[in-house]
């Protein structure tokens, strides 16, 4: 009987105890809630920036077979270039087009070979001077805009387009500097890879520049084959934005057979030289070899 009183009395103990212990526990504050982890907000993704041409691979350029797959004379008749022409090399690089251009409007024409790395436009300079030419007026332009002086009669873009960050900027300030009749032509490579040129992925298709160019207010005129790797775009000024009062004040130099297909049209040149009416509208470069009738524009503002 003593044992059993005496368990009784120690489990009564041990259950008061653990009633105390709860009752201080409850008496307790409260643990402060954990801080939330703060998770950085991930960055928003920013589009990749094109890979620009580097001018020590310029030599790449000059391979002796371009003449016969860059087919020269085709893109230029496309686009109605002959003598007295006014047009513009968008990303002229070493001049390789540029020279053939000059060619091709001869002495009462105007090329203005634009470029966005200085280094290019160095070497331009050398080339014309080089091949002797009086009619190239280089151009530093900018990622969106050429700075083209108004009155242009083509703009050229050869295997340039994919290098562009902005596309519809370029071609809506290009543009801008178009005769009412004058003409873009944007060169580039078929896919699949084949040939010279830039890589598969980098290959830009026609209709994505089809596309970009009517956002810049141009509507495609001609989709042609260059075989055995390129295509040729042609793109006029949209009727809606020259209706809208978007024309140059120039006028064309066209004559009205240059319409005719598969026929070179004749330009009709002033009596003054048209190089000696562009060369007061810019500064001569800082830094030139060539002469100052080759660069005489280095930087329309």
């Amino acid at each position: 009987m003593k044992c059993k009183a005496r368990r009784g009395r120690a489990l009564f103990a041990i259950a008061v105890c653990l009633i105390a212990s709860a009752i201080a526990l409850a008496a307790l504050p409260a643990l402060p809630a954990r801080p939330a982890l703060s998770v950085p907000p991930s960055p928003s993704p920013q589009k990749p920036k094109r890979h620009l041409f580097e001018p020590q691979d310029l030599g790449l350029l000059d391979a002796p077979d371009r003449e016969l797959w860059q087919k020269p004379d085709q893109i230029m008749d496309s686009l109605h270039i002959a003598e007295g022409s006014i047009v513009a090399d968008l990303g002229a690089g070493g001049g390789w087009f540029t020279i053939r251009l000059a060619r091709r409007v001869g002495p009462n024409g105007v090329v203005y070979a634009e470029d966005i790395q200085p280094e290019m436009i160095e070497a331009v300079g050398r080339r014309v001077q080089r091949e002797g030419l009086q009619n190239v007026r280089t151009v530093l332009g900018t990622a969106t805009n050429p700075r083209l002086p108004p009155g242009v009669d083509a703009v050229l873009i050869v295997d340039t387009y994919h290098e562009m960050d902005d596309p519809v900027m370029v071609l809506r300030n290009a543009a801008r500097s178009l005769q009412p009749q004058g003409r873009i032509g944007i060169v580039g490579f078929t896919a699949g890879g084949g040939g010279p040129g830039p890589a598969p992925d980098e290959r830009v298709p026609p209709e994505t520049m089809i596309k970009a160019a009517e956002s810049a207010g141009l509507e495609l005129m001609s989709h042609e084959a260059v075989p055995p790797f390129q295509f040729l775009l042609v793109f006029g000024r949209s009727t809606s934005h020259q209706s809208a009062g978007m024309q140059p004040a120039a006028t064309s130099s066209f004559s009205a057979s240059a319409t005719m297909k598969g026929v070179k049209p004749t330009a009709s040149a002033p009596a003054t030289p048209r190089d000696q009416t562009t060369e007061s509208h810019a500064t001569p470069p800082a830094k030139t070899t060539a002469s100052p009738h080759a660069i005489a524009i280095t930087e329309v503002r």
